[in-house]
Formats: structure tokens, C-alpha cells, sequence
């Protein structure tokens, strides 16, 4: 098939391989995770990077193969640069590089960030620019105005922690295992979101996001209450706690929305995942878009949706591309 591009993506612990076509159309999305984290409540860098040794390239090539295209017809590679964990990033990078100099053909560097925004663009559901677009994940939290399908202009981020390590984190504090946000929307769906009053961050102005006093009053919260009760009171405490970081994220995108006068929004990033989140913003009465759950955890789709608008790498910066673990290259 002619234009196809095979994605790359090992920013954090998911070993990711994705074909799209020229058009935008996913041809396969391999999404291999390691599921080994849990045992030490959070990703281990250096564990993460080894094991991504061991799973890319067999996910590369599931991804080929169910695309049903050999190497030979992919003529583009696009790779997660960051930002992510340098360990893991590196080996993605090398795994690209090596595929695209063996082959001769284009490699071009992607910002996660960029690809989660670019998930949006992806075929037959493609949300066309302009929009403003709510990024919420793990590690990164923004409001951003798109305005072309190469770049964004950022409006607001977070000043602490990210919407996703908030949920992981309060997830931890009631006992669950990790990855925290998928267990504690499945508990918080039990319990009652207005028995505690725990606060959105409203004193901070402009589009800017902060989560770490939410986290602090259920730690206290948690404390007040003693072993037993917060025990008996665990899926309550969980659905005031999901309520109030919903409600942080959807009061800054009206926030931007009001300010901007766009009226169309998307959202992306893991958090994007989560059911109340996603209903809270469909319920705003604006077009709207949300990729389907498995666009916005990490993916390698979103990379190669990404890499269609984007400049290749001339072959010298390609074989001197490295990553980079912070930041954001727009």
C-alpha cells in the first residue's frame, strides 16, 4: 500500500507498533504492555527500558502483520522523541533509526505530546483543526489551541502533578493496585461523588491546572476518618476524588473555551480514557471529539497520525536523532 507508515512508540512501558495508510486509516495498532509494574506501584525506568528490548520488535512485527504489509511497502517511519523516560524513549529511537537506514527510507521524530493531539485526526472520524484540546495524562496535563495539524499553541499546563499521577496517586492512597485510574473508576462507580468536598484548584487563575491540594485533602481526608471508616467509606471517597479532578479539568477548558470562542473541542491522553471525564465534556453541548479509548493511552497510531504532517528528517539528523525526557518540541 503506498504512503504507509509505521508508528513507534515507547515513551513509558507500553511497547507500541502501529501501520496507517497515507489517508490517516489505522491498518493495525499493537499495544504490548508490560505487566509488571504493578508489584512496585509505579513504572520503573530502568525496568520499563529493558523490557522494551524484548517486546518492540515482536510488536513491530504483529503490526506488519496484521496490517499484511511486509516491511518492504512501509515508506515512512515515525517514532515517539520524547517526552517520556530516556531509557525507554532510546530504545524506540534505535529501533526506528535502524529500521528506516536499513531500508533507506524517511524517519520523522514526533512529540508525544503532538501525538496525542493528532489522535484526533485519524480516519474516518477525523476532527479537523481548529479546535482547542484538553491533553490529560500520567505525566502531562495542557490546554492547547489547534489551529493546523503540525503544531499547537499552548494555553495552560499543570503547575504540580498531572491529572493522570493524581489519579494513581489517590488510587495508591485507597489501596489499589496500579495502574490507579482504571481502579478507581471502576471502585468510585459505587460510591457517592458529593459525600466529600474536595477542592478543584478555582483560586488558580487562567488556564493553568493544580492538582496536588486534591491529593492532600484525601491523604487528610483518609486520616481523619481512621483505618475502619475510611475503609467502609473507600468508594465514596474515590468518586468525590474522581469528581473533583473531572471537574478541575472541565472548569480550565471553559474556561479556554470562553476566552478563545472556538466552541469545538477534543481531548486526548489517558485520563481521556475515563467515563465521567468523557461524559462531563460531551455534556458541555459543543462539537466536540473523543478518540476511542485505546487513541488515547499511549499508542502508536497517534504517532504515525502525527507523522503525516510532519517534516522528515533529512538522513543526517536522522542517524543523529536522539530523545529527549522533558519538554516539548513545537
Amino acid at each position: 500500500m503506498s504512503g504507509a507508515i509505521l508508528g513507534v512508540e515507547t515513551s513509558c512501558d507500553d511497547s507500541c507498533a502501529a501501520v496507517l495508510s497515507a489517508e490517516g486509516v489505522i491498518l493495525s495498532n499493537v499495544i504490548s504492555s508490560q505487566a509488571i509494574h504493578d508489584k512496585y506501584g509505579g513504572v520503573v525506568p530502568e525496568i520499563a527500558a529493558r523490557h522494551h528490548l524484548e517486546l518492540l520488535t515482536p510488536a513491530i512485527d504483529s503490526a506488519l502483520a496484521q496490517a499484511g504489509l511486509g516491511l518492504e511497502q512501509i515508506e515512512r517511519v515515525a517514532v515517539t522523541q520524547g517526552p517520556g523516560l530516556i531509557g525507554a524513549l532510546l530504545v524506540g529511537v534505535g529501533q526506528a533509526k535502524a529500521i528506516a537506514a536499513a531500508r533507506a527510507i524517511p524517519l520523522v521524530a514526533v512529540d508525544h505530546l503532538q501525538g496525542h493531539v493528532a489522535a484526533n485526526f485519524i480516519s474516518p472520524d477525523s476532527f479537523e483543526p481548529p479546535f482547542v484540546c484538553l491533553i490529560a495524562s500520567g505525566g502531562h496535563t495542557l490546554l492547547a489551541r489547534v489551529d493546523e495539524h503540525s503544531s499547537y499553541a499552548l494555553l495552560g499546563e499543570t503547575l504540580d502533578d498531572a491529572a493522570g499521577e493524581a489519579f494513581d496517586k489517590g488510587a495508591r492512597m485507597l489501596g489499589l493496585p496500579f495502574p490507579g485510574g482504571p481502579a478507581l473508576e471502576a471502585l468510585a462507580a459505587g460510591g457517592d461523588s458529593e459525600a466529600f468536598n474536595f477542592p478543584t484548584a478555582r483560586n488558580v487563575k487562567g488556564f493553568d491546572f493544580s492538582f496536588a491540594g486534591v491529593k492532600t485533602a484525601l491523604l487528610y481526608a483518609i486520616r481523619d476518618l481512621g483505618e475502619e471508616e475510611a475503609t467502609r467509606q473507600r468508594a465514596d471517597l474515590a468518586a468525590s476524588y474522581q469528581r473533583a479532578i473531572v471537574e478541575a479539568l472541565v472548569e480550565r477548558l471553559e474556561r479556554a473555551l470562553d476566552a478563545d470562542g472556538c466552541g469545538r473541542v477534543a481531548i486526548g491522553g489517558g485520563v481521556a480514557a475515563n467515563g465521567p471525564l468523557r461524559e462531563r465534556v460531551a455534556r458541555l453541548g459543543l462539537e466536540s471529539h473523543i478518540p476511542a479509548r485505546n487513541l488515547c493511552t499511549d499508542n502508536a497510531a497517534m504517532i504515525a497520525s502525527a507523522a503525516r504532517f510532519l517534516p522528515e528528517c533529512s538522513p543526517a539528523a536522522a542517524l543523529a536523532l536522539d530523545a529527549y525526557p522533558s519538554g516539548a518540541r513545537r
